[in-house]
């Protein structure tokens, strides 16, 4: 009998080690896994463009890879009607503060131009993107319209048909939404809307999630004046910020 128990002591420990080993090996596969997910906001790659450049292009490229339709490299932009800014120096400006605020936040940020004197298609700034292999592209504008009453601010992804990159819808819209979302909301400016397009040769050229951004009118007064304040760019780089936070917290 106590030979007996002790065969059943000796079964009932060699169970409890095995067990033992096996939790040990779950959690040690487990344990960096979710550390790592935790984590991983620190490893986000942003590719930030600030639109346009000081001299247009009006060379032609391809609208996207392997297209037959042709549009400009770099169109000239639009100009503040009542500061005169011309929406390259904004589009900079607001670049370069997004950019010191992704920093501080922990993400790793990719500028496709730190200066107005260059000469880049929106095709090769989507490859830069590309190259970078980046979680998101985000594509810095001002917007002008012959209606000088117009004002708000939107975002621009591809639709989910898109022949160059409808893969990447679910995620560009969501992104468009997010960064939307964040500069709406500390702005209070009035939101126009998402607007999905596949005309964009600075989208359709990327391999990783694109949007275009739309920061206000610079052809009315009021919203040209606003987006010409220190306060007010600074707010605006904060909300792409946090729009950015949102989307990859989902």
């Amino acid at each position: 009998m106590e030979e007996k128990q002790k065969k059943s002591n000796g079964k009932t420990i060699l169970c409890v080690a095995v067990v033992l080993i096996l939790l040990a090996a779950v959690a040690a596969i487990l344990v960096p896994k979710l550390l790592n997910k935790e984590e991983q906001k620190d490893t986000y790659v942003v590719a930030i463009d600030a639109g346009h450049q000081a001299h247009a292009n009006h060379d032609q490229e391809p609208v996207g890879p392997g297209a037959d339709k042709m549009k400009d490299k770099v169109s000239s932009g639009t100009t503040g009607v009542s500061t005169g800014t011309p929406e390259y120096e904004l589009n900079l400006i607001v670049a370069l503060k997004l950019q010191k605020e992704l920093e501080s936040r922990g993400y790793t940020v990719i500028m496709v131009r730190t200066t107005n004197d260059v000469d880049i298609s929106n095709a090769e700034r989507a490859e830069m993107a590309n190259n970078a292999n980046a979680d998101a592209f985000i594509r810095i504008h001002a917007d002008g319209s012959e209606d000088s009453t117009v004002t708000g601010m939107m975002t621009i992804c591809q639709t989910k048909k898109n022949k160059y990159n409808g893969k990447l819808y679910k995620k560009s819209r969501a992104l468009a939404d997010c960064v939307l979302n964040g500069m709406v909301d500390i702005t209070g400016n009035p939101k126009s809307k998402v607007w999905e397009t596949d005309t964009m040769s600075g989208i359709n050229w990327a391999k990783v999630p694109t949007i275009i951004v739309e920061m206000g009118y610079m052809t009315n007064p009021e919203e040209d004046e606003l987006m010409a304040t220190e306060e007010y760019r600074d707010k605006l780089a904060k909300g792409m910020a946090d729009g950015l936070d949102s989307f990859f917290k989902k």
